[in-house]
């Protein structure tokens, strides 16, 4: 897309016309996906370095999830300043998202849940869920009774990930703010913080989009701020840091602006790259192409077939020309998700290894992606068999997470 003069249009920082990255549109016409790095330089974000990896290793005293270590999560803003807390004994909060559009969660969709429960259990901590069932009623033009539904559904995927309950508050948008007046009135401060024309040149909206799509953003904003909380942490203004994929990155961008003029600490990111799609790397998986995506509710048999049939090979048309050229590990879908879900260093080196020296052939690549696979979701599948309404709604119950007691 360009403009009238013939410049190409930027829109979010990302260059049009090469990677289109928004909180609803995620493409590349690399067949290798996002240029990350391009990315990071177009928001302003830090990377994640070594430096960072080495003071988060020597403060904690954990090794860096693989999440950090393989660059899944690349990104961030201010961690130095979460860390530099933790190394004082001081608080802070973490806080993500799920934006409910279908009743069943894909493993896309299960990465910053993983990854926010390996960070609850490093630096013990309170954090919140935000269920946008709102936005989905907004965007994807669903009944208000259904998408509170869908919430709880995926409040079910979530609580399976092995949250600790007495640290953890899930809400759905639709039946909490309507309940708590702090949140509600953070929203309002930050609607009145915001001008139309910066809501536009932020999100992209048009002139036609339905003024919820433009009030919304300041919704998916009050968590950051701590007093929207009163429960959680009274008057504490507390730093908060948010987990998520980059392309939720505008919205916190917008926070940060915000919240020093409601006398708050800016939140602190921390970005993953995309759960590519199996079609390949170009688009991110989603929830609306069956054929894209594996579900927390397929069987074993259907992640066999989804894997054999779609996963993007990355290897030689014959095995003739595999066994002499080998396989591109950059675009191999299979192996991409083995970077996600194989946890052991040393094995992810020696299939890439085998795989691009033609030792390991696509369909042995498969099979070996299809078995960590069936165990994950067979065992996601079997903690969710326990999560019952009662164990909902305990989660969801607005409490003290041990920030007022601990504070006392």
């Amino acid at each position: 897309m360009t403009t009238e003069n013939g410049q190409i249009k930027v829109e979010n920082g990302v260059v049009t016309d090469e990677d289109v990255v928004t909180p609803w549109i995620v493409t590349s016409t690399n067949d290798s996906g996002i240029d990350y790095d391009k990315l990071i330089k177009r928001f302003g974000s830090s990377k994640i370095d070594d430096e960072l990896l080495a003071r988060f290793e020597k403060i904690t005293g954990r090794k860096p999830h693989h999440f950090l270590r393989r660059g899944i999560f690349f990104s961030h803003r201010d961690m130095h300043t979460i860390l530099n807390l933790y190394e004082q004994g001081k608080p802070f909060y973490l806080y993500t998202g799920r934006g409910p559009s279908s009743d069943a969660m894909h493993l896309g969709h299960l990465i910053p849940f993983m990854f926010c429960k390996w960070l609850q259990d490093v630096f013990d901590v309170p954090l919140v869920i935000q269920l946008t069932d709102d936005e989905k009623a907004i965007w994807k033009n669903i009944k208000i009774e259904d998408a509170i539904k869908l919430a709880y559904a995926n409040a079910r995927d979530i609580i399976a990930c092995g949250f600790n309950p007495d640290k953890t508050f899930i809400f759905s948008n639709l039946e909490h703010i309507g309940k708590n007046p702090a949140f509600y009135q953070n929203m309002i401060r930050i609607q009145r913080c915001v001008t139309f024309n910066q809501v536009k040149g932020i999100f992209g909206f048009g002139d036609s989009d339905p003024i919820g799509k433009i009030a919304f953003p300041p919704t998916q904003a009050a968590p950051a701020v701590a007093s929207s909380f009163p429960f959680i942490f009274r008057d504490a203004k507390v730093h908060c840091l948010i987990p998520c994929a980059i392309d939720q990155d505008p919205y916190f961008r917008m926070t940060r602006d915000v919240a020093p003029r409601l006398s708050f600490p800016k939140p602190a990111l921390l970005h993953s790259t995309f759960f590519p799609a199996l079609q390949g790397s170009k688009t991110k998986m989603s929830a609306s192409d069956s054929n894209t995506a594996i579900f927390l509710t397929d069987t074993a048999k259907q992640i066999k077939n989804k894997i054999n049939k779609h996963a993007f090979s990355g290897g030689q048309a014959t095995v003739e020309e595999h066994r002499q050229l080998g396989g591109n590990c950059e675009i191999d879908i299979s192996y991409q998700w083995l970077r996600f879900f194989l946890e052991d260093d040393e094995r992810l080196e020696e299939i890439r290894k085998g795989y691009t020296s033609g030792e390991i052939l696509t369909g042995e690549l498969k099979k070996g992606l299809i078995e960590i696979l069936q165990r994950l979701v067979a065992a996601h599948q079997e903690a969710k068999c326990k999560v019952t309404d009662d164990v909902i709604k305990r989660f969801m119950i607005p409490r003290d997470l041990g920030f007022v007691s601990k504070t006392k």
